[in-house]
């Protein structure tokens, strides 16, 4: 019997030793005190006063001239494309930097024929700067005693003075051919500046003085050395790298090399046309 009741004991101290605390309740005993965790009325007060003064403080700043711009940064754009990104800015130049309106500005440069990409940063005091991607040229297009800067895809970039811009391949237009910059060329003159694009990748060993197109047909006339005949303007990246590879193995009477068909290309030491 003793063992049974000392049995009995420990259960109920086991019991009592796992029983639920209560919630803490306020005086009144049926609710918590939520005086201790809300703000009080003088907090928010205080509160509300202090987001509105940094407004008040921002919009006052935004409207005054503390942080007027005084100068443009126009960063990573060749001369003549800072020139007219400077130019279509004039306008920010006296307005605070807190007015600015980035993505604006942004697709404004876009809009240029000459810019592929753009970023816009404040740069406290009084400083506006503007990241600049320009678009490579890859040709100059002459047309008569005019010149312009053509991409690969055949947009016309920038007219410029001729005789300037030496070392790029010429792309001769007839008078009838309109060239607006902005547009591209006509088809023909785009499958060339295609062409003149991935030179840039296949490393040819010799530079390019201009392109011929004749019958769908692409022929690269070099500064030096043979001319190399694309044939159509399709797999020109191919093409090119098998014309790089065999240059060095060319003697130097060689004419042209053909590798309109890449898998056999075909060299010559006289002219067929």
């Amino acid at each position: 019997m003793a063992g049974g009741r000392t049995e009995r004991g420990s259960r109920r101290r086991a019991r009592a030793a796992s029983a639920v605390v209560p919630f803490p309740r306020g005086e009144a005993g049926s609710r918590p005190d939520l005086a201790r965790v809300v703000p009080s009325g003088r907090s928010l007060l205080l509160g509300f006063g202090l987001v509105a003064g940094a407004l008040a403080v921002f919009w006052g700043a935004r409207a005054s001239s503390v942080f007027a711009v005084e100068r443009v940064d126009v960063r990573g754009a060749p001369p003549a494309v800072a020139r007219e990104v400077e130019a279509l800015m004039a306008d920010e130049v006296g307005r605070s930097l807190l007015a600015v309106e980035a993505r604006e500005i942004e697709d404004a440069i876009k809009a240029l024929p000459s810019v592929a990409g753009v970023s816009v940063d404040r740069s406290f005091p009084h400083t506006l700067v503007i990241r600049i991607a320009a678009e490579k040229a890859v040709a100059v297009v002459r047309r008569g005693r005019s010149s312009w800067l053509v991409t690969g895809s055949g947009t016309v970039i920038q007219e410029i003075e001729t005789g300037s811009e030496r070392g790029l391949p010429r792309l001769w237009l007839t008078r009838d051919i309109a060239v607006r910059v902005g547009a591209a060329l006509p088809a023909g003159f785009t499958a060339a500046t295609r062409a003149l694009a991935a030179v840039g990748e296949a490393r040819l060993p010799g530079r390019v003085k201009t392109v011929r197109s004749s019958g769908g047909q692409l022929t690269l006339v070099l500064r030096r050395g043979p001319e190399i005949r694309l044939g159509s303007p399709t797999d020109l990246l191919l093409k090119l790298a098998v014309a790089a590879r065999v240059s060095p193995l060319l003697g130097d009477g060689t004419v042209y090399v053909d590798v309109s068909v890449p898998e056999l290309p075909v060299a010559s030491t006289y002219f067929n046309p």
